[in-house]
């Protein structure tokens, strides 16, 4: 445990992740959270950059989904609703639904997605991004929890398991 902790905290430092970077050689693989993000108990992250908000899947929900072969995105013009569906996610073990952390109109979305949404794993928290989103609310997103607090509550979540 401790081990994985000093792992997890040097992968943060160095902002790097096992999913990403093949020619690391370490026995456990860990997921990687970024500060600067928000994280939803549902396991999306928000990156909120003056009036847009993108929006995706952790790695340590791509983790636990393994390979993900196909993903549903809706159309840019919609809107989303915090804690509402807006897509899917299918992998080679399960389809999960994702849900948005916050609501707002739907200004984009990844188009890369639809030829390569291995994408999702190989770079969750950059080529991997689903959606941009224009909120509709800034007290949603002071709600989501940071870095360390999404960090502790996956570390609780996967020790229930």
């Amino acid at each position: 445990m401790a081990l994985r902790m000093w792992a997890s905290s040097t992968a943060n430092a160095l902002k790097i992740s096992c999913a990403s970077k093949p020619y690391l050689s370490l026995s456990r693989c860990f997921s990687t959270v970024l500060d600067g993000l928000k994280y939803a108990e549902s396991h999306e992250w928000v990156k909120h950059e003056g009036s847009v908000a993108t929006i995706g899947i952790t790695d340590h929900a791509q983790d636990h989904l393994g390979e993900v072969v196909f993903v549903e995105l809706p159309e840019p013009g919609g809107s989303v609703s915090k804690g509402k569906g807006f897509g899917a996610v299918e992998s080679v073990k399960a389809t999960s639904d994702v849900n948005s952390p916050i609501s707002g109109e739907i200004v984009e979305v990844n188009s890369k997605l639809s030829e390569a949404p291995g994408l999702i794993n190989s770079s969750p928290y950059e080529e991997g991004w689903m959606i941009k989103v224009k909120p509709s609310s800034s007290s949603e997103l002071e709600s989501l929890m940071g870095s360390k607090e999404y960090t502790k509550f996956c570390e609780e979540e996967d020790a229930s398991h």
